[in-house]
């Protein structure tokens, strides 16, 4: 939804978005309210009206169907088996509610069926703001107050959802954690669980959070941001694309640093399109947040924390270490966050593999900073395998997020254990444009090698590809998978995507 869209009123409050969403039958109309006694907008579930006499029933047919329901794990940890449970629940739900409710329309027996499911396999109205693809977080802090949620383009937002006891909380909590083969109790009151869907839940108990029982869901993006995003909303510009998309197809090696909720993992997932689909690529991550192109031969791998007892935890360090005898051609790491990791995955650059991770970091300088002293402490001649830093900044003031700096690292002459950093693009926030800065002097030689095109070529090759993404951005193309599709189609033939680009025959398809 547009967060910009009219504004209108509802009684005193200003509704700031409606739209309405049917998850599994149930319709739910929500409304995004500034209502002027509270700080943050509240985001408004309103539910079918469910009378008290008819409340009762589905309580009665939901013990009756808890009793006789048998859940094998591999219908918890695959999607496709959860789908199969629910189709399977509702079609022993519907007669025995036609049974008890013989009046009611066909409709409604749906309707009372969708709800059903929510409260026996689900978490109730939770159900229907992890469907919301305009929320990225789901929060629960304690039973005094109401279920907050995060949206992608209006923050943090109170809902009209109410909890209603601490122990809600907790079987809520625990429901995801035997979902998983994980439980929480007194004796470990922490959790940490990834559902089949991708997304991650957290919970912690009182009085280790003292407020109450948590619960918090991190979504996993249902449609990524793509180059697209980042183009329409200023946050790359279509010159600097063009030139990271030329660094990756030739195996340069980036790491982007940014703050927290800058984008640095959303810029990876839109840049790592343009990894040629001949290349096998291996990406490790904590928590799966990438989405790449179907067109790519990609391996994506996950932590896992270790069980009750201890035990069947998988490191990152581990999976770099076992991706490095998966024979990639490219690697990409959610996170530097250690020195173990930090060694083994530019001792992968040293050996022929491109890496790509994220990193927290404000600047190319404080990024170079980090990676060179303790924790992760990686010794200065390792790092010139490193060729380009690409900063991604958030200004929270105007909510707006920008790539503020193009670096590359370079030997400073003989010296190995020196290096400079050479910044080729800058962001200015008084003009809120990002312009060159400085002349490449490591970059452009690479490409020279890797390429055989002479500087006059690559000038020309930019500006190809730049054409290409203005056409993505004129054409709205927000599929990852279509833009996958022409990437992996102009590596084929050039000039027959750029004459289609030109004469405007170009299908924005993914087929």
């Amino acid at each position: 939804m547009n967060p910009k869209a009219k504004k209108t009123e509802d009684g005193k409050n200003k509704v700031m978005e409606k739209y309405e969403l049917t998850i599994d039958y149930v319709p739910t109309k929500i409304e995004i309210l500034k209502d002027p006694k509270e700080f943050v907008p509240i985001y408004k579930l309103s539910f079918p009206k469910v009378e008290e006499a008819t409340r009762a029933v589905l309580d009665d047919i939901r013990e009756k169907m808890l009793a006789d329901l048998i859940v094998k794990p591999i219908e918890v940890l695959d999607p496709e088996e959860i789908n199969k449970l629910k189709i399977g629940f509702k079609d022993k739900a519907m007669p025995l509610l036609k049974k008890e409710l013989p009046d009611m329309s066909e409709r409604d027996i749906n309707i009372l069926s969708g709800i059903l499911l929510h409260k026996s396999l689900g978490l109730g109205a939770i159900e229907i703001m992890l469907q919301d693809r305009n929320l990225e977080e789901v929060v629960i802090n304690g039973a005094k107050q109401p279920i907050w949620v995060y949206h992608r383009n209006l923050g943090w937002l109170k809902t009209n959802v109410p909890i209603a006891s601490e122990t809600e909380i907790y079987n809520y909590a625990a429901l995801i954690g035997r979902r998983v083969g994980t439980q929480i109790s007194h004796l470990s009151p922490l959790m940490d669980a990834y559902l089949s869907s991708g997304d991650r839940a957290n919970a912690t108990l009182f009085p280790i959070s003292s407020i109450g029982n948590t619960l918090t869901i991190r979504k996993f993006a249902r449609r990524p941001w793509t180059i697209t995003d980042f183009l329409r909303n200023g946050t790359i510009s279509s010159e600097i694309a063009a030139f990271l998309w030329l660094a990756i197809q030739y195996e340069m090696n980036v790491i982007i640093p940014g703050g927290t909720a800058s984008g640095k993992t959303s810029m990876l997932n839109a840049l790592a399109c343009f990894i040629s689909p001949n290349h096998r690529l291996i990406s490790i991550e904590d928590t799966r947040e990438l989405q790449l192109p179907k067109y790519l031969q990609w391996i994506p791998m996950t932590t896992r924390p270790p069980n009750t007892e201890g035990k069947g935890e998988i490191t990152m360090l581990q999976l770099i270490i076992n991706a490095l005898r998966m024979r990639p051609d490219r690697v990409i790491v959610g996170e530097i966050r250690r020195k173990r990791e930090a060694e083994v995955l530019f001792e992968a650059i040293h050996t022929g593999h491109s890496v790509y991770s994220t990193l927290h970091a404000n600047t190319a300088e404080e990024a170079y900073v980090r990676l060179t002293n303790p924790p992760i402490n990686i010794p200065v001649a390792m790092l010139n395998a490193l060729q380009l830093i690409v900063v991604m900044h958030r200004d929270r003031r105007r909510d707006i997020r920008r790539v503020i700096q193009v670096t590359e690292l370079i030997s400073a002459g003989l010296d190995e254990m020196k290096i400079e950093l050479n910044t080729l693009y800058r962001w200015s926030p008084s003009t809120d444009k990002i312009t060159k800065y400085g002349k490449s002097r490591r970059a452009l030689e690479e490409l020279k090698m890797f390429s055989g095109m002479d500087e006059r070529e690559i000038d020309r090759n930019m500006k190809e590809k730049a054409e290409i993404l203005e056409w993505f951005r004129k054409n709205n193309v927000l599929d990852n998978n279509i833009i996958g599709n022409i990437v992996s189609r102009y590596y084929t033939d050039e000039e027959e995507i750029l004459n289609q680009v030109r004469k405007g025959t170009l299908k924005a398809t993914s087929d």
